[in-house]
């Protein structure tokens, strides 16, 4: 059964809410969309009840960093089809990113994306607005206008303002505005026609290496900045070890900088591009780095340096990446194998299950403004709920995502822990085969 909920006591289950220190059995009741007091009578009536018994109960998650591709490029990704599968991941609200066609510089464009989400999307759509006209970094654009027609932050991502006297422009508008600039760190004129890391790897393969100074010297040049404006400045899809340290040091310095890594950069190495026929599902920006580096950016995670998980979800079609790597499009197709993929830190004793769940709920909420509506399970908050079965094993299979985008590194794997349901403002929107309501 999917679609509206009503009155819905979810009972017995595991209850984890790091916004509210919370990890316990107990029950949840959903009425009129909102999380509702358990009082004596609510079983009475026309209650739906899930039996929960042995299932995580979470805040539904919250992805700051994604690409929907509309408008522009629906043969990739829609929103209703982008919605879908960000539901079946256990998300209940996404951060759109901005490079689209045209691109979400202007108010008409972040207004049609609103209207077409709240027509066909089945979670919560959250734009974020360019930095520059067009994305081109040479003029900004009307950042205030934007903020007014509800963006959530700004990012030229996929491209960095090479000017940094413009950068400093955008983070002191952001400032003022009160949100943050999330910076796609990449020196162009360093990784040019790269396809993959620069390494022993990229030797082997004699392919185009990106070197990890590409990330690092840009993530440097704006940590100066945000010293310089004390604006927000938010590093997008960290990758390196040399850049988890460079956060640590801003924010040991007291700088406004917080930070996300995507599941694929925490547990993926550049050997996956090894992989034969199917080597350009694992071609990204940025490109999958050492074990050396996951280390790092787990300490990074678990000392507090980086804030978030975020899927960086970019789907693209059969096409785009069925050729040779050198002509392949960067991305992967992150919404309904990020949980999977991410509980394997969990099983292997490196990051605890309450903390996994905090990164993927309340500190994204809290990066985007957003963390009183979002990110927890108190009572009278919109009820955003995310089901967990943490030893559920099952083996990805492209073939049935909800997403258009099929590229995925790890198509065949076989992971421990799915997301079983999805409630999104007291709807059910994903509900795996397993449950019976």
């Amino acid at each position: 059964m999917i679609g509206g909920a009503g009155h819905l006591l979810i009972r017995g289950g595991r209850i984890i809410d790091p916004s509210q220190g919370l990890d316990q059995v107990g029950d949840l009741l959903i009425d009129g969309g909102k999380i509702t007091p358990l009082g004596d009578g609510y079983v009475s009536g026309r209650v739906k009840v899930l039996n929960a018994g042995g299932l995580v109960l979470c805040p539904g998650f919250v992805d700051i960093h994604c690409h929907l591709r509309e408008p522009g490029f629906a043969e990739k990704e829609t929103i209703a089809t982008g919605t879908r599968a960000a539901a079946a991941g256990g998300f209940t609200a996404v951060c759109c990113m901005g490079n689209t066609n045209p691109p979400l510089d202007n108010r008409a464009t972040v207004e049609w994306v609103k209207q077409k989400a709240e027509m066909e999307g089945v979670v919560q759509v959250l734009p974020v607005g360019c930095i520059t006209k067009g994305r081109r970094g040479e003029e900004l654009t009307d950042m205030a206008e934007l903020a007014d027609a509800g963006v959530v932050a700004f990012s030229d991502d996929g491209d960095t303002p090479r000017s940094s006297q413009l950068m400093r422009r955008a983070l002191e508008c952001g400032r003022e505005l009160d949100l943050p600039i999330m910076d796609h760190c990449e020196d162009k004129t360093l990784s040019g026609r790269g396809v993959m890391n620069e390494g022993p790897v990229s030797a082997r393969l004699d392919v185009e290496g990106i070197p990890a100074a590409a990330e690092e010297i840009m993530v440097a040049r704006d940590l100066l900045l945000a010293r310089l404006t004390g604006a927000r400045v938010h590093i997008s899809h960290v990758s390196t070890g040399c850049s988890v340290e460079l956060i640590r040091l801003a924010r040991e310095k007291g700088l406004p900088v917080t930070a996300e890594v995507t599941p694929h950069h925490l547990t993926l190495t550049e050997e996956r591009v090894m992989a034969g026929m199917h080597a350009a599902d694992a071609k990204m920006y940025p490109p999958l780095r050492t074990e050396d580096d996951i280390k790092c950016l787990i300490k990074g995670l678990v000392d507090g340096v980086i804030d978030a998980i975020a899927t960086d979800h970019a789907p693209h079609t059969l096409l785009d990446k069925n050729c040779e790597l050198e002509q392949a499009a960067f991305g992967v197709s992150g919404f309904e194998t990020a949980l999977g993929c991410l509980m394997g830190l969990v099983h292997g004793g490196q990051i605890s299950l309450s903390m996994l769940v905090s990164k993927l709920t309340c500190e994204p909420a809290k990066l985007i403004g957003k963390d009183d509506v979002l990110g927890s399970l108190r009572v009278g908050y919109p009820a955003n709920i995310t089901i967990l079965d943490t030893d559920r094993e099952w083996v990805v299979d492209r073939r049935t995502f909800a997403s258009k985008g099929k590229n995925t590194p790890f198509d065949g794997c076989q992971f421990r822990g799915k997301v079983v349901a999805t409630v999104a403002n007291g709807k059910l929107v994903y509900s795996d085969d397993s449950l019976c309501w």
